[in-house]
Protein backbone atom coordinates (compact mmCIF):
# COMPACT_ATOMS: atom_id res chain seq x y z
CA UNK A 1 0.00 0.00 0.00
CA UNK A 2 1.34 3.44 -0.89
CA UNK A 3 2.18 5.96 1.86
CA UNK A 4 -0.58 8.27 3.11
CA UNK A 5 -0.44 11.20 0.71
CA UNK A 6 -0.96 14.75 1.97
CA UNK A 7 -1.51 17.65 -0.46
CA UNK A 8 -0.20 20.97 0.85
CA UNK A 9 -0.99 24.45 -0.43
CA UNK A 10 2.33 25.86 -1.65
CA UNK A 11 3.73 28.87 0.22
CA UNK A 12 2.98 29.91 3.77
CA UNK A 13 0.49 27.12 4.52
CA UNK A 14 3.08 24.60 3.31
CA UNK A 15 5.71 26.01 5.70
CA UNK A 16 3.28 26.14 8.64
CA UNK A 17 2.12 22.56 7.99
CA UNK A 18 5.71 21.28 7.79
CA UNK A 19 6.41 22.97 11.13
CA UNK A 20 3.33 21.24 12.59
CA UNK A 21 4.42 17.85 11.20
CA UNK A 22 7.84 18.37 12.76
CA UNK A 23 6.18 19.19 16.09
CA UNK A 24 4.53 15.76 16.09
CA UNK A 25 7.88 14.09 15.38
CA UNK A 26 7.87 13.69 11.59
CA UNK A 27 11.14 14.01 9.67
CA UNK A 28 10.41 16.65 7.02
CA UNK A 29 14.00 17.24 5.87
CA UNK A 30 13.15 16.25 2.27
CA UNK A 31 10.42 18.92 2.15
CA UNK A 32 12.71 21.54 3.71
CA UNK A 33 15.29 20.79 1.00
CA UNK A 34 12.84 20.12 -1.84
CA UNK A 35 14.50 21.89 -4.77
CA UNK A 36 12.00 21.68 -7.64
CA UNK A 37 10.42 18.37 -6.58
CA UNK A 38 6.67 18.38 -6.00
CA UNK A 39 6.20 14.92 -4.38
CA UNK A 40 8.36 14.36 -1.31
CA UNK A 41 8.78 11.64 1.34
CA UNK A 42 8.06 12.49 4.99
CA UNK A 43 9.09 10.46 8.03
CA UNK A 44 11.17 7.95 6.09
CA UNK A 45 8.44 7.39 3.50
CA UNK A 46 5.59 6.76 5.97
CA UNK A 47 3.86 9.78 4.39
CA UNK A 48 4.17 11.59 1.08
CA UNK A 49 3.71 15.32 0.67
CA UNK A 50 2.39 16.75 -2.62
CA UNK A 51 2.86 20.50 -3.19
CA UNK A 52 0.05 22.15 -5.15
CA UNK A 53 -1.97 25.32 -5.65
CA UNK A 54 -4.88 25.77 -3.25
CA UNK A 55 -7.72 24.88 -5.64
CA UNK A 56 -5.77 21.83 -6.85
CA UNK A 57 -5.39 20.55 -3.27
CA UNK A 58 -9.19 20.20 -3.16
CA UNK A 59 -9.21 18.48 -6.58
CA UNK A 60 -6.52 15.96 -5.60
CA UNK A 61 -8.25 15.12 -2.30
CA UNK A 62 -11.71 14.89 -3.91
CA UNK A 63 -10.47 12.47 -6.57
CA UNK A 64 -8.57 10.37 -4.03
CA UNK A 65 -5.07 10.74 -5.48
CA UNK A 66 -4.24 12.41 -2.16
CA UNK A 67 -5.72 11.13 1.10
CA UNK A 68 -5.49 14.38 3.03
CA UNK A 69 -4.97 18.05 2.22
CA UNK A 70 -4.21 21.35 3.90
CA UNK A 71 -6.05 24.30 2.38
CA UNK A 72 -7.46 27.65 3.46
CA UNK A 73 -11.12 27.88 4.47
CA UNK A 74 -11.39 30.59 1.79
CA UNK A 75 -10.71 28.02 -0.95
CA UNK A 76 -13.15 25.53 0.58
CA UNK A 77 -15.88 28.21 0.71
CA UNK A 78 -15.28 29.23 -2.91
CA UNK A 79 -14.94 25.80 -4.54
CA UNK A 80 -16.83 23.47 -2.19
CA UNK A 81 -16.42 19.74 -2.81
CA UNK A 82 -17.13 16.30 -1.37
CA UNK A 83 -14.61 15.55 1.40
CA UNK A 84 -14.41 15.69 5.18
CA UNK A 85 -13.17 18.87 6.84
CA UNK A 86 -11.69 17.39 10.01
CA UNK A 87 -9.50 19.98 11.72
CA UNK A 88 -9.01 23.75 12.04
CA UNK A 89 -5.22 24.01 12.08
CA UNK A 90 -5.25 27.45 13.67
CA UNK A 91 -2.73 29.07 11.32
CA UNK A 92 -3.13 31.08 8.11
CA UNK A 93 -5.64 33.26 9.94
CA UNK A 94 -7.27 36.15 8.10
CA UNK A 95 -10.81 37.14 7.15
CA UNK A 96 -13.10 37.75 4.22
CA UNK A 97 -14.23 41.36 4.22
CA UNK A 98 -16.42 43.68 2.22
CA UNK A 99 -14.39 46.82 1.55
CA UNK A 100 -14.98 50.03 -0.36
CA UNK A 101 -13.92 53.68 -0.64
CA UNK A 102 -13.72 55.51 2.68
CA UNK A 103 -17.01 56.93 3.95
CA UNK A 104 -18.97 55.14 1.22
CA UNK A 105 -22.58 54.41 2.08
CA UNK A 106 -22.66 50.93 0.53
CA UNK A 107 -25.74 49.65 2.37
CA UNK A 108 -27.79 52.84 1.99
CA UNK A 109 -30.29 53.51 -0.78
CA UNK A 110 -31.96 51.07 -3.13
CA UNK A 111 -29.81 51.21 -6.25
CA UNK A 112 -28.09 48.06 -7.46
CA UNK A 113 -24.46 47.63 -6.40
CA UNK A 114 -21.50 46.16 -8.29
CA UNK A 115 -18.90 44.19 -6.34
CA UNK A 116 -15.57 42.82 -7.59
CA UNK A 117 -13.99 39.70 -6.10
CA UNK A 118 -11.60 36.84 -6.75
CA UNK A 119 -14.18 34.78 -4.84
CA UNK A 120 -17.50 35.27 -6.68
CA UNK A 121 -19.24 32.35 -4.93
CA UNK A 122 -18.30 33.63 -1.46
CA UNK A 123 -19.51 37.10 -2.43
CA UNK A 124 -22.75 35.74 -3.92
CA UNK A 125 -23.52 33.71 -0.77
CA UNK A 126 -22.81 36.70 1.48
CA UNK A 127 -25.12 39.05 -0.43
CA UNK A 128 -27.70 36.29 -0.87
CA UNK A 129 -27.93 36.17 2.91
CA UNK A 130 -28.62 39.89 2.94
CA UNK A 131 -31.16 39.68 0.08
CA UNK A 132 -29.32 42.46 -1.77
CA UNK A 133 -29.38 43.11 -5.51
CA UNK A 134 -25.68 42.88 -6.32
CA UNK A 135 -23.82 42.33 -9.59
CA UNK A 136 -20.57 40.44 -9.05
CA UNK A 137 -17.55 40.75 -11.34
CA UNK A 138 -14.70 38.22 -11.06
CA UNK A 139 -11.22 39.75 -10.91
CA UNK A 140 -8.03 37.67 -11.02
CA UNK A 141 -5.40 40.21 -9.96
CA UNK A 142 -5.34 43.18 -7.57
CA UNK A 143 -9.02 43.47 -6.75
CA UNK A 144 -8.44 46.85 -5.02
CA UNK A 145 -8.17 48.41 -8.48
CA UNK A 146 -11.84 47.82 -9.30
CA UNK A 147 -13.31 50.60 -7.07
CA UNK A 148 -10.42 52.95 -7.94
CA UNK A 149 -11.18 52.58 -11.66
CA UNK A 150 -14.94 52.88 -11.17
CA UNK A 151 -15.62 49.28 -12.16
CA UNK A 152 -17.17 48.37 -8.81
CA UNK A 153 -18.67 50.02 -5.74
CA UNK A 154 -16.87 47.64 -3.40
CA UNK A 155 -14.83 44.43 -3.20
CA UNK A 156 -15.00 41.15 -1.28
CA UNK A 157 -11.48 39.95 -0.56
CA UNK A 158 -9.16 38.40 2.01
CA UNK A 159 -7.88 40.93 4.53
CA UNK A 160 -4.98 40.33 6.91
CA UNK A 161 -3.73 43.67 8.24
CA UNK A 162 -5.80 46.01 6.04
CA UNK A 163 -2.71 47.99 5.03
CA UNK A 164 -3.24 47.38 1.27
CA UNK A 165 -6.80 48.68 1.61
CA UNK A 166 -5.68 51.80 3.48
CA UNK A 167 -2.90 52.57 0.99
CA UNK A 168 -5.52 52.52 -1.78
CA UNK A 169 -8.09 54.67 0.03
CA UNK A 170 -10.35 51.75 0.93
CA UNK A 171 -11.70 50.56 4.27
CA UNK A 172 -13.51 47.51 5.64
CA UNK A 173 -17.29 47.95 5.53
CA UNK A 174 -18.18 44.56 7.00
CA UNK A 175 -16.50 41.27 7.96
CA UNK A 176 -17.89 38.39 5.91
CA UNK A 177 -16.25 35.63 8.02
CA UNK A 178 -13.02 34.56 9.71
CA UNK A 179 -10.84 32.02 7.87
CA UNK A 180 -7.86 29.77 8.63
CA UNK A 181 -6.13 26.63 7.32
CA UNK A 182 -8.13 23.39 7.45
CA UNK A 183 -7.23 19.71 7.18
CA UNK A 184 -9.46 17.85 4.72
CA UNK A 185 -9.73 14.08 4.09
CA UNK A 186 -10.91 12.08 1.09
CA UNK A 187 -14.16 10.22 1.88
CA UNK A 188 -12.99 6.82 0.56
CA UNK A 189 -9.60 7.12 2.29
CA UNK A 190 -11.41 7.77 5.58
CA UNK A 191 -13.14 4.39 5.19
CA UNK A 192 -10.21 2.36 3.83
CA UNK A 193 -7.41 3.84 5.96
CA UNK A 194 -9.33 5.14 8.96
CA UNK A 195 -6.82 3.88 11.56
CA UNK A 196 -3.80 5.58 9.95
CA UNK A 197 -5.69 8.79 9.27
CA UNK A 198 -7.22 9.07 12.74
CA UNK A 199 -3.82 8.44 14.33
CA UNK A 200 -2.22 11.24 12.30
CA UNK A 201 -5.16 13.63 12.77
CA UNK A 202 -5.15 12.94 16.52
CA UNK A 203 -1.46 13.81 16.83
CA UNK A 204 -1.94 16.99 14.78
CA UNK A 205 -4.99 18.02 16.81
CA UNK A 206 -3.07 17.59 20.08
CA UNK A 207 -0.20 19.75 18.76
CA UNK A 208 -2.65 22.45 17.57
CA UNK A 209 -4.29 22.54 21.01
CA UNK A 210 -0.93 22.80 22.76
CA UNK A 211 0.13 25.74 20.56
CA UNK A 212 -3.06 27.74 21.27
Amino acid sequence: MRPLRIALTKGRLEKDTVTLLEQIGCDCSAVRDKGRRLILPVDGGKYEVVLAKAADVITYVEHGVCDLGVVGKDTIMEYGGSFYEVLDLGFGKCRFALAGPKNSSFFEGYSSRTVASKYPNVAANYFGGKAMDVRIIKIEGSVELAPLLGLADAIVDIVETGSTLRENGLEVIDTVCEISARLIVNAASMKLRRGEIEELVGRMEKAVRQSD
